[in-house]
C-alpha cells in the first residue's frame, strides 16, 4: 500500500513484541519512499533507518546509529518511548491517523518485550536458586550415578578447576585495596633486612687474595634492596590499577548488548585462555630460579665449602665462618631465594596480565560489529593512551629491576670496594687512567642469564603494546619517545661494565626513565607533570 509517496503497513495488532514487530517492519520496508519507478526501494539498513529517523524536522536531537543497531540485533534491547514517536512516523509515512496508530502499536510492542524480560530473569534467578539448594555431591556415588549433571556454564567451570593457579594469582591483583600486594613484597623485603642485621650479615667485608676489602652486604646489594624494596612494589601498583581499570571501565566501552550479558565470563575465558603461561611462569620461577638456583649457587658451596661463583651475603661463611654459621646461612639464604621466586612468579604474572589487557582491547576494538558502528574515537584514545602509559611504566621499571640484578654481579666480580666506589671510579675511568682491570671474571655469574629474561620479558611487552595500540594517531608521537627510552635502557642494560664510563650511561637514561614515570609522553616543560597531576598512575 502507498501512502504520501511511501511504502505503508498497516499495523498488523498480532501481539508480536518489539523485536518482531519491528523486524517485520523492516524487511518489508515500511515507510520508505518508492522509487522512480513506483516500485519498492527495499528493506531498511541501520545506516538508512537513523538517517530518515534524524531527517525529521522537529526532530533537533536525532538518534545515535549505535542505538538503532541495537534494535536490528537479536538482543532484548528495547525502545525509549522518545524513539518510539519517531519511529511510529517512518512507519506511518507522515500520516497524522497512521502515525497514530503505529504509535499504539509500537508502544504496545515495547510493554509485551519488557514483560518478556521479566519474566526470563525470574526464571532464570528461579532456576539458580533451585541449583544454589542442590545439595553436595557424594563422591562415593558419582561412579554409579547416571543422571547427567545440570551445568549452567561448564566450560568455565571446568577449566577454573583446573587453573585454580590463575584465578588465585588473579585475586591477587584483584584486592580490594591497591596497597596489599605491593605491601607485602616491600615487607617481605624488610623483614629479610632485619633477619640479616641480627645475623650480622647487613654490611660485612671480607679481603681478597689480592688485597682489595670487599663489600657484601645484604643491605648493599641493590638487587635485593631498591628492587625489592622499591621497584616491584611500584611495578605491582601500576599493573593492579591497570587490571581494575580494564575490567571495570575501559573493556565495558568496548562491549556490545550481548557481551555485557556475559560480561562475567568474558575476563574470566581470557585467563583460562593463558593458563599455560601461568602455569609454566610458574614452575620456571618456583623450580629453577628458585629451588634449583639455590641449591646450586648456595646450598650446595655452602656444603661443599667450596666458592665457585663470587663471594656474597649468602655465601660469606665460607671465608669468615665466625660471621655467620652455615646452618644459619642455610636457613636464611632458604627463606630469600623462596621469597625471591615468589616474588618473580608474581613479576611474570604481572606481565602477562599486562598481555592480555593490550590482546584483549586490541582484539575488542578490532571486530568486524565494532567497526561498523560510529566509534567514539576519544574515548578510544584515552583508553589506549592509558593503557600504554601503564605498560611504558610497568617495562621501565622491569628493566631498572634487571639492571640492579646485573650491576650488583658485575661489581661482585669487580675489584672495587663497594658498589658505590666501584661506579664512582668507573665514571672517572673516562677522565683518568684509572682501569677496572679485566672483566673477563673467573667466577660464574648466573645473575646475568636471569636478569638478561626479565629484561627481555618485560620489553616484548611492550612492544607487544606498542605494535597493537600504535594505530592510534593520538599515541604516535608519545611511542616514538616511549620506544627511545625504552631502547636506551635495553642498551644500557647491555653495555654494563663493558667499557669505562658505562656508569656515566647508566646514570643519564635511569634518570630519564625515572622522569618517564611521572610523565610517560614526556611533554616539553612542565605541562606532562601538570596534566599528570590529578590522574592515576597508569
Amino acid at each position: 500500500m502507498e501512502k504520501n509517496g511511501k511504502i505503508f503497513v498497516a499495523p498488523p495488532d498480532d501481539g508480536s513484541d518489539f523485536k518482531e514487530l519491528f523486524k517485520q517492519m523492516v524487511t518489508a520496508g515500511a515507510g520508505r519512499p518508492l522509487a522512480d519507478d513506483g516500485f519498492p526501494q527495499g528493506p531498511w539498513t541501520p545506516e538508512l533507518l537513523a538517517d530518515a529517523i534524524s531527517s525529521i524536522d522537529v526532530n533537533r536531537v536525532g538518534v545515535d546509529l549505535r542505538t538503532v543497531q541495537l534494535w536490528f540485533q537479536e538482543n532484548d534491547k528495547g525502545i525509549s518511548p522518545a524513539n518510539i514517536r519517531w519511529l511510529a512516523r517512518i512507519f506511518g509515512c507522515d500520516d497524522r491517523k497512521a502515525t497514530n496508530d503505529w504509535l499504539k502499536e509500537l508502544t504496545v510492542a515495547q510493554g509485551r518485550l519488557a514483560a518478556k524480560r521479566r519474566d526470563q530473569k525470574t526464571s532464570s534467578e528461579a532456576v539458580e536458586k533451585r541449583i544454589d539448594d542442590l545439595p553436595e555431591p557424594d563422591p562415593a556415588n558419582l561412579h554409579n550415578s547416571q543422571k547427567p549433571v545440570l551445568s549452567l556454564e561448564p566450560q568455565v567451570t571446568s577449566k577454573s578447576r583446573q587453573s585454580s593457579l590463575v584465578t588465585k594469582t588473579e585475586k591477587i591483583f584483584s584486592h580490594a585495596s591497591y596497597l596489599n600486594l605491593p605491601a607485602s613484597i616491600f615487607a617481605g623485603a624488610s623483614a629479610l633486612g632485619f633477619m640479616s642485621y641480627i645475623l650480622g650479615i647487613h654490611s660485612i667485608t671480607y679481603s681478597r687474595g689480592d688485597g682489595i676489602a670487599k663489600q657484601v652486604g645484604f643491605l648493599w646489594a641493590p638487587n635485593w634492596t631498591v628492587m625489592f624494596m622499591v621497584l616491584l612494589p611500584l611495578f605491582f601498583l601500576i599493573v593492579i590499577e591497570l587490571v581494575a581499570f580494564w575490567k571495570h571501565e575501559g573493556r565495558p566501552t568496548f562491549e556490545t548488548e550481548a557481551d555485557r550479558q556475559q560480561k562475567a565470563y568474558g575476563w574470566t575465558q581470557n585467563l583460562q585462555a593463558n593458563s599455560h603461561s601461568f602455569w609454566a611462569v610458574f614452575v620456571v620461577c618456583i623450580l629453577f630460579a628458585g629451588l634449583i638456583q639455590w641449591v646450586g649457587v648456595q646450598l650446595m658451596p655452602l656444603l661443599e665449602q667450596r666458592q665457585d661463583f663470587a663471594p656474597s651475603w649468602g655465601t660469606i661463611g665460607i671465608i669468615r665462618p665466625n660471621v655467620i654459621s652455615t646452618p644459619a646461612a642455610i636457613m636464611f639464604t632458604a627463606l630469600a631465594y623462596l621469597y625471591m621466586s615468589v616474588s618473580f612468579y608474581l613479576l611474570f604474572a604481572g606481565l602477562i596480565l599486562l598481555h592480555m589487557i593490550v590482546h584483549d582491547l586490541w582484539m575488542l576494538k578490532s571486530r568486524p560489529d565494532w567497526q561498523t558502528v560510529q566509534k567514539p574515537f576519544p574515548k578510544i584514545s584515552e583508553t589506549s593512551l592509558r593503557i600504554l602509559r601503564g605498560v611504558f611504566r610497568c617495562t621501565v621499571l622491569v628493566v631498572l629491576s634487571a639492571i640492579c640484578m646485573k650491576v650488583q654481579s658485575a661489581y661482585l666480580a669487580s675489584q672495587g670496594s663497594d658498589i658505590v666506589t666501584w661506579m664512582m671510579r668507573d665514571a672517572l675511568a673516562v677522565f683518568t687512567d684509572y682501569d677496572d682491570g679485566d672483566r673477563s671474571s673467573q667466577y660464574r655469574l648466573p645473575t646475568h642469564y636471569s636478569s638478561l629474561l626479565v629484561t627481555l620479558s618485560g620489553c616484548s611487552v611492550f612492544l607487544y603494546a606498542a605494535v597493537r595500540l600504535g594505530d592510534v594517531r593520538r599515541l604516535r608521537r608519545p611511542l616514538l619517545r616511549m620506544c627511545a627510552v625504552i631502547g636506551a635502557l635495553f642498551a644500557t642494560y647491555l653495555l654494563i661494565d663493558v667499557f669505562d664510563g658505562f656508569s656515566l650511561m647508566l646514570v643519564t637514561t635511569g634518570l630519564i626513565a625515572i622522569y618517564g614515570l611521572f610523565d610517560p609522553e614526556f611533554k616539553p616543560g612542565w605541562q606532562g607533570i601538570e596534566m599528570e597531576r590529578d590522574s592515576h598512575v597508569s
